[in-house]
């Protein structure tokens, strides 16, 4: 979630000309097979990960981080954590062969430095964690998501995720096609939540949950974590859901940012008031939207997959989402296979229907998520074999189905049940990320029911209340 300085935005905009720029700027289609990886990693001191670094250890080691050369775009998140941006890469391999340099440059130069990343959905040692990042944008952010219990500010300073971008694909119909794959991010999203949940703890207590960080997500508002409505033509759906969500934040060049109280775009661009809104703005406001899949131009964002344990555990969740969405016969017959599950996943929209809660919650304890997981890595196996991808990645898929689908567990199931994993030992990694260790709850499921707020927020549960959307 990068910053930005307040620009120069042009003319104010009509709400006919933001209808028509949304549905131009989103979803742009052409042949698919660019895929693309977005990996956030909690920092921890090597030796003692359960105190937290002092900001200027931190700023000296973003500092050193930023000398070497990357392929990769590399960020701070607002509570610490470290993001690298893969490039678009025109393959699998080519991705994985990417981020993999990148990252053992990375972890090199902080072991020099005696810190080591953690991959973890939420950080699984400290009791909270300080906003280091103190910029307009993240003043205003908070302010907003206070409104609505304390689950927002967690997940600014306590989360991280394995994002995966896919192309749109193609305006014609077909398992290739944008408004197919638009359908099957979000009929698989629940089962990729439940496959690669890994954060059953906060704050240093064990949750319930075996994707906290999912359900942090889910609360941080209303609208704005949420998909349009199920079932509509994508671009029309998403531009009603992008001027029908408030705006966080109206920018300024001087002074802290106005954050309004309820004001949809759709209302600013109506009233003009307290600026008129240009495309900038417009531009800016969709960076404000977290939906579990982002559309973002030509590709679109999965957004909802915790940070995986290991060196290469994010290698996982890529290979099996690119190929179950760059392989024709993979696609449709992922589609296939999980379309019955909008059969009963209920009125709201995800990330609040009855699959997702039960992802959060359950994880491929779920039976529906279980079975359609076990499908699934079965297709994305059969896919890689047939697009001649690495051995190591198909070994690793192989390896995580063997280790977990199949067994009807996660990576979360490997967490202490009385908190985080045990700490590393010294090295260029914790160790945990790589060994086992005790089931949370011994590592049964949760006795069924709603999904509950996350520890940490004061206010309702998540998935409470009707759709408000028209």
């Amino acid at each position: 979630m990068p910053s930005s300085a307040f620009p120069d935005g042009g003319p104010p905009l009509t709400e006919d000309e933001a209808e028509d720029l949304l549905r131009c700027i989103c979803f742009k289609t052409g042949p698919p097979g660019a895929v693309g990886v977005e990996l956030e990693w909690f920092v921890h001191d090597l030796r003692s990960p359960y105190l937290p670094v002092p900001r200027d250890r931190l700023d000296a080691a973003f500092a050193a981080l930023r000398a070497l050369r990357l392929e990769s775009s590399l960020t701070v998140e607002p509570g610490g954590q470290l993001e690298l941006s893969s490039p678009p890469a025109p393959s699998l391999a080519r991705c994985v062969a990417t981020v993999s340099a990148d990252l053992s440059a990375v972890r090199s130069e902080l072991a020099r430095l005696g810190l080591a990343l953690t991959g973890s959905g939420t950080d699984p040692w400290l009791p909270s964690r300080d906003r280091l990042l103190r910029e307009p944008r993240y003043d205003a952010m908070e302010t907003y998501l206070d409104r609505f219990g304390r689950a927002g500010r967690t997940m600014m300073r306590d989360s991280a995720s394995v994002q995966v971008c896919v192309d749109s694909g193609y305006e014609e119909p077909g398992p290739l096609g944008y408004r197919h794959r638009w359908r099957l991010a979000h009929l698989l999203g629940p089962v990729l939540v439940a496959s690669f949940a890994n954060s059953p703890v906060l704050h240093g207590r064990a949750t319930g949950l075996r994707s906290t960080r999912q359900s942090l997500w889910t609360g941080i508002d209303p609208l704005r974590g949420a998909a349009p409505p199920a079932g509509r033509e994508p671009r029309g759906a998403w531009a009603r859901h992008v001027l029908d969500t408030p705006v966080m934040c109206v920018r300024a060049e001087e002074g802290p940012w106005t954050v309004p109280q309820g004001l949809t775009f759709r209302e600013w661009l109506r009233s003009g008031s307290p600026r008129p809104p240009t495309r900038a703005d417009l531009d800016y406001h969709l960076t404000t939207l977290f939906p579990p899949v982002r559309p973002r131009g030509s590709h679109l964002e999965l957004r909802m997959l915790d940070a995986q344990p290991g060196d290469d555990g994010w290698v996982v969740p890529l290979a099996v989402t690119a190929a179950l969405f760059d392989d024709p016969r993979a696609a449709e017959a992922a589609y296939r296979l999980l379309l019955p599950l909008a059969e009963t996943a209920g009125p709201l929209p995800p990330p609040r229907d009855a699959h997702w809660r039960a992802a959060i919650r359950d994880g491929p304890m779920a039976p529906a998520l279980h079975r359609a997981a076990v499908g699934c890595f079965a297709l994305a196996l059969e896919s890689l074999a047939r697009s001649g991808a690495p051995a190591a990645v198909y070994d690793a898929v192989a390896a995580f189905r063997e280790r977990y689908v199949l067994r009807r567990r996660c990576p979360a199931d490997e967490h202490p049940a009385d908190g985080g994993p045990a700490a590393p030992s010294p090295g260029p990694a914790p160790a945990h990320v790589s060994g086992p260790g005790r089931p949370v709850s011994g590592g049964t499921a949760p006795v069924p029911g709603p999904v509950p707020a996350p520890v940490s927020d004061s206010g309702p549960a998540p998935e409470s209340g009707k759709d408000p959307r028209p």
